[in-house]
């Protein structure tokens, strides 16, 4: 039988829903939601699934060990009794990320400098010989969390976030987070049913990911490694066998389409789109939000205007009046998703949104919302307005009940939620270090990677929830 053990998956705030979608359907038992987060229990394929499988993860975390200390001498002696020949040999590098939130440590560098002596030590003791720490692509990712004097190890499966799929070559300014843009593009229920349409693209995110879930592609396809594929018991077959699965594939017989007023942002989502290996699933083509005059039927519209950074506050108004218009005019029976920063920006739309929620984006807090573009009497307009709400609500739920309708999940307010044990206080409070999310904490957080003098590819269940892939064989242009 093989072994399972604790893992916490991060993702961004308002996707934690989705992400714990994905990890059931993976077969991950013992899901716990929390705010930007999801714990769960699983084996060694679990976390190599997890990591090439689900859209919405940043990144998969193993917990090693849990302690309590009120100083970095007690860190140290903590640290020190863990068996890290297990997860680190002699001729192995590794580094250290310490993300501190607590009275008792004032300096998080000193905990990961303690934390990386007593990894050296151990080893002389045992050994006589030390590894050597290394800050760029190291063999093992070791992260130390500190929240009051509640301290969690972890070694960390994914190396870069996840959200870097590898297949940009170029982007514009600002792009798109890919995993907030899957989780936007799952929110919807949308799976390749009818078209997609962005006539804001910029640099494609949203086209690629809408097709990849189409097609239903896994997310890790074109990443050139994962961090587990240098731990000391890494299965190569396992995750070749993984990686090489196609038999979740799917057809998708409609098209993406996108489009922006920017030849520029046009020619480098040409070159994304190409990477991802997608030219046939996405047309693209020059041309503002004004001109377009009809849409493809049937269709679902994803999109993510400007907020008003780089434009005028009457242009900014204006074009958002101007996207109510079209709206009315050309993209009717549509289901229409926007994200944006400004109320003022969705009130000049003109419109009622049939569901509204909160998403970051960066360090912005976003509503994103669904207008329905019904064509007829405003009487069935509401009529089919009281559906889609009962849709949404089924939709944000879906994890919650088993086939049979039982129900299986104990919805978590994550601002109340408490963890009564040290590991849950750890997955629920552990803060993305690198996910370029720009996402910034209200708590005061200090973190930091050691450094030292010493100095990165080769060859997807119905569980329980209580809240609180594969070498390919020949997809063309791929590219990080």
């Amino acid at each position: 039988m093989n072994e399972t053990f604790e893992m916490v998956a991060k993702t961004l705030y308002g996707l934690e829903d989705i992400l714990a979608g994905e990890l059931l359907a993976l077969g991950a038992n013992d899901l716990q939601i929390g705010r930007r987060m999801v714990s769960f229990t699983g084996d060694k394929e679990l976390l190599y699934r997890a990591n090439f499988c689900c859209r919405t993860a940043l990144r998969i975390l193993k917990p090693i060990y849990h302690f309590k200390a009120k100083d970095a001498d007690t860190v140290y002696k903590e640290v020190k009794t863990v068996e890290w020949e297990k997860f680190l040999s002699l001729d192995k590098t590794f580094a250290i990320d310490s993300v501190i939130y607590s009275e008792d440590f004032n300096h998080s560098k000193f905990v990961a400098y303690r934390t990386k002596d007593a990894i050296v030590d151990y080893f002389m003791e045992k050994m006589q010989k030390r590894p050597s720490v290394r800050v760029n692509n190291p063999d093992l990712y070791i992260n130390i969390h500190i929240s009051h004097n509640d301290c969690t190890l972890s070694i960390d499966s994914s190396g870069e976030s996840l959200h870097k799929r590898g297949y940009r070559v170029d982007q514009t300014e600002a792009p798109l987070n890919e995993v907030l843009a899957a989780g936007m593009i799952m929110k919807t229920g949308w799976k390749g049913e009818s078209n997609f349409v962005d006539p804001m693209c910029g640099s494609g995110t949203l086209l690629i990911e809408a097709a990849m879930i189409a097609l239903n592609i896994a997310p890790g396809i074109h990443r050139k490694e994962f961090a587990f594929e240098k731990w000391i018991d890494f299965d190569q077959e396992l995750f070749d066998r993984i990686y090489n699965d196609e038999s979740k594939e799917r057809e998708f017989t409609f098209k993406c389409y996108g489009s922006d007023i920017s030849p520029a942002a046009i020619e480098i989502a040409q070159k994304n789109i190409r990477s991802a290996g997608l030219v046939k699933y996405i047309d693209l083509k020059v041309m503002p939000f004004q001109q377009y005059a009809e849409a493809p039927q049937p269709g679902i519209m994803v999109t993510n205007p400007p907020y008003g950074e780089r434009i005028s506050s009457r242009d900014l108004l204006g074009l958002y009046s101007m996207i109510g218009e079209r709206l009315k005019h050309v993209f009717t029976g549509y289901k229409v998703w926007i994200l944006s920063y400004k109320d003022e920006c969705f009130d000049k739309i003109g419109l009622r949104p049939g569901e509204k929620m909160k998403l970051m984006n960066g360090s912005l807090e976003c509503e994103y919302r669904c207008f329905e573009m019904f064509d007829g009497k405003n009487k069935d307009f509401k009529k089919a307005l009281n559906e889609q709400r009962g849709e949404g609500e089924e939709r944000r739920s879906a994890v919650t009940k088993r086939n049979d309708g039982s129900k299986i999940v104990k919805k978590t307010n994550f601002k109340t939620a408490r963890m009564d044990r040290p590991e849950r206080r750890f997955a629920a409070a552990h803060l993305d270090d690198d996910d370029d999310s720009g996402y910034i904490s209200n708590k005061k957080l200090t973190k930091m990677r050691y450094r030292d003098d010493d100095d990165r590819r080769k060859g997807f269940g119905n569980k329980h929830i209580t809240k609180k892939p594969f070498k390919k064989k020949g997809r063309d242009d791929f590219e990080d």
